[in-house]
């Protein structure tokens, strides 16, 4: 199975002796699937001073934490556009492949608790102190022609139908435990099946994308895909009122499911195999 590592390279909302802001590197594992435990999931953090805000710094971390992983990072995600140059180039160096994504998941729910629960107990912490992240609006280009769907549907599945998941017949995917999320065992998960006659090829085509998650555009009414930090894909117009009130009541369902919600690709209604199927959230980044 691939490891994929998650990390970041910032300042904390604390500060030492000389007023200066701390830093940290923080490594976590993604679970790329369902089964997967979150408190298996490896990860290591690491302070780290002012002055040492550089590449050659984060490299000797990663190698560090390297040393300690069961596995090695056989690809790299991070978040921080402000930070694209420096750990593009850390993990260049390491060797390993590295990509802008907001498909860190596990590692948000741990800034998170290390907000919350670590940083207050350091003598400079500085509450209030740590920035959010910005990602921006892009504009939303159309899908390749050759990959357009055909038909598509906005669906409901219970989260006790996804305990299966690994058994069920997929081509390409990502998914996550439900319970990283803490999401209750009788919530219910939106999601957008597209059929099209060119299932297999849409579907590797958004393996490489770093799907983050997708969402109704209300200006003009349509379903965006947002990739990456910031890429975003027209998924279908909504054309009508009645498509608008289903993009709506999606909206209300995924944010009652914290976020969490699922694309998939098919040939056709009447199959059961899945050219793709993604778990995804949209969530606020700290």
């Amino acid at each position: 199975m691939t490891t994929i590592w998650e990390i970041d390279f910032y300042s904390r909302p604390i500060v030492d002796e000389d007023e200066k802001k701390i830093w940290e590197v923080l490594v976590c594992e993604s679970p790329v699937d369902v089964k997967v435990n979150p408190e298996n999931l490896f990860r290591y953090a690491e302070y780290c001073s002012n002055a040492e805000v550089n590449s050659v710094k984060l490299k000797e971390v990663l190698e560090n934490a390297i040393a300690q992983a069961p596995n090695p990072p056989d690809k790299i995600r991070f978040f921080r556009q402000a930070m694209n140059n420096m750990i593009t180039k850390a993990c260049t160096d390491l060797g390993v492949p590295v990509a802008m994504s907001r498909r860190t998941y596990a590692l948000n729910q741990w800034m998170q608790q290390r907000l919350e629960q670590e940083y207050p107990k350091q003598p400079g912490f500085q509450p209030g102190a740590n920035p959010t992240v910005s990602f921006g609006t892009t504009t939303a280009l159309s899908l390749p022609d050759a990959l357009q769907g055909q038909k598509w549907a906005l669906v409901t599945l219970p989260s006790i139908a996804f305990d299966d998941l690994t058994d069920w017949d997929i081509g390409f995917g990502e998914s996550f435990p439900l319970s990283l999320i803490g999401l209750p065992a009788d919530a219910v998960i939106p999601g957008l099946v597209i059929y099209s006659d060119r299932a297999t090829p849409l579907a590797a085509w958004m393996s490489g994308l770093e799907l983050g998650y997708f969402k109704f555009d209300r200006e003009p009414p349509r379903l965006v895909l947002e990739t990456g930090v910031s890429d975003r894909w027209v998924l279908a117009d909504l054309v009508n009122a009645s498509l608008k009130t289903e993009a709506t009541n999606f909206e209300t369902a995924k944010q009652q499911a914290k976020g969490v919600h699922f694309l998939a690709v098919q040939s056709s209604p009447d199959v059961e195999s899945f050219a793709g199927f993604w778990l995804l959230q949209e969530s606020n980044l700290a």
